[in-house]
C-alpha cells in the first residue's frame, strides 16, 4: 500500500494518530519537501516518529516516482505532505502512476492552509477560486493572478492568495526565498496602477480591505486585517505567508476581522445594506 499521509501545518505533533501509527509501520517514508514547510525540521520530525525520513524534492516526485514506488505492492510506503496531501498542491499524478503500477493507495487527511484560513473569521464558503501570487522577475511581470481576484470580486467572494517559495526543489544552493503579505501587496498595487493608467475598470482598490496571515497552524500564528495599502507596510515576521482579498463582508465576518486591525479599524467598509459591507 502507498499512504499519503497529511501532516497538518505546525509541528510534529500535528500529524494525526491514525497517521503517526502508519508511519510507525512503514518499510520506507518519503517527505516531501518542495511545496511547503513546517515550523520544526526533518530531524524533529524523525525524533517523534522514530523513524528516518527521505527527502522527496521536486524531481524524484515528478521524474523518478519508480524510486517511490519500488515495493509497495508487497510493503507498506509512506509519502508525507505538509497540510493535507489533496489540499493547496495535489498528488493526484502519483496516485495514478500507484495505480497503473497495480499499487493501491489511502490517503489520511490532515488541516490544511485552505480550510484553516477560516481562523482570521471569513466564512469558508464565501470563498472563490485560490490564486497564487507569483514572484515577479525583472523581465517576467504576469498579472493573471490579479484577473482571477477580479472575478472571485465581481462575484462578492473572498480570494485566498497562496504565496510562494522560491528555489525550494530545486538541485543548486541558493537560499530559498519565501513571499511576504508586505510582497503581494505591493505587486497588487502595482498591477491596479498599471490598470488604472490604461483606463480599465478596478476589481479593487488600495483601500480594500485584505487580510494576511503568517504560520497557520502555528503556535506565533499571526493574523492581520486591514487595507492593501496598509498590508503593504506590514511586517507579518517569519515564513509561511497567505493573504486574502474580501469580497462581500457579513457583519460577523467584520466584526472578526476588527480583532486583527490595527488602531484604525475597518474605516474604508461600506454598508450597502443590513447585512453586507464593502471596500
Amino acid at each position: 500500500m502507498l499512504y499519503f499521509i497529511g501532516l497538518g501545518l505546525g509541528d510534529c505533533k500535528d500529524i494525526t494518530v491514525k497517521g503517526l501509527e502508519i508511519v510507525r509501520q512503514c518499510s520506507r517514508v518519503y517527505l516531501e519537501a518542495y511545496t511547503s514547510i513546517l515550523t520544526v525540521g526533518k530531524e524533529a520530525l524523525e525524533e517523534y516518529y522514530g523513524r528516518e525520513l527521505l527527502l522527496a524534492d521536486r524531481d524524484m516526485v515528478e521524474q523518478q516516482t519508480d524510486e517511490i514506488l519500488k515495493g509497495a505492492d508487497v510493503s507498506d510506503v509512506a509519502f508525507l505532505v505538509v497540510g493535507d496531501p489533496f489540499g493547496a498542491t495535489t498528488h493526484s499524478d502519483l496516485v495514478l502512476r500507484a495505480l497503473n503500477a497495480g499499487i493501491q493507495y489511502r490517503v489520511i487527511h490532515n488541516a490544511s492552509i485552505m480550510n484553516a484560513v477560516g481562523c482570521c473569521g471569513l466564512q469558508l464558503y464565501n470563498f472563490g477560486e485560490t490564486v497564487s501570487i507569483v514572484f515577479w522577475m525583472d523581465t517576467w511581470r504576469p498579472e493573471s493572478f490579479y484577473d482571477k481576484i477580479k472575478k472571485n470580486r465581481d462575484m462578492g467572494l473572498h480570494t485566498l492568495c497562496l504565496l510562494p517559495s522560491l528555489s525550494r526543489g530545486r538541485k543548486i544552493y541558493e537560499p530559498t526565498r519565501y513571499m511576504t503579505v508586505a510582497q503581494a501587496a505591493e505587486q497588487l498595487l502595482e498591477i491596479l496602477q498599471n490598470r488604472r493608467d490604461r483606463g480599465e475598470e478596478l476589481a479593487m482598490t488600495e483601500d480594500t480591505v485584505c487580510v494576511g496571515l503568517a504560520r497557520v497552524g502555528a503556535e506565533d500564528q499571526t493574523i492581520r486585517s486591514g487595507t492593501l495599502q496598509e498590508l503593504a507596510s506590514s511586517d507579518l515576521g517569519g515564513p509561511l505567508h497567505s493573504m486574502i482579498i474580501s469580497g462581500h463582508l457579513h457583519p460577523l465576518e467584520v466584526d472578526m476581522l476588527k480583532l486583527f486591525s490595527g488602531p484604525e479599524g475597518l474605516k474604508t467598509l461600506k454598508m450597502t445594506n443590513s447585512s453586507t459591507y464593502v471596500s
